[in-house]
């Protein structure tokens, strides 16, 4: 079965849920940047991050320096967002409650 890209009252409503997540200009991905307190701080928050994506065969780029992590979500199945990027997007901002960024 296809994957489906979000439609914009979701794409909509994943961004009032997700405030962290800004939209790309051409409306086909969401990035988030997180401040943690240290690269090995960073550095566990992406591996947990990584687990969770290689279980749901979904994988963010990511760009990492030092304590700053910035995430872009897409689907390329759906060439935009699909259901899969709200769902870690939503356990992305569940870890970050638990590290306090």
């Amino acid at each position: 079965m296809a994957v489906q890209k979000l439609t914009e009252e979701e794409t909509n409503k994943l961004l009032q849920d997700f405030p962290r997540w800004k939209l790309s200009d051409d409306r086909s991905a969401i990035n988030a940047s997180f401040a943690l307190s240290n690269f090995v701080e960073a550095w566990s928050f992406m591996s947990a991050i990584a687990i969770v994506a290689e279980k749901q065969d979904h994988h963010p780029e990511w760009f990492n320096v030092y304590n700053k992590v910035k995430i872009t979500l897409t689907t390329h199945d759906a060439s935009g967002l699909s259901e899969r990027d709200r769902k870690l997007a939503s356990f992305i901002e569940e870890l970050a409650e638990t590290f306090k960024v």
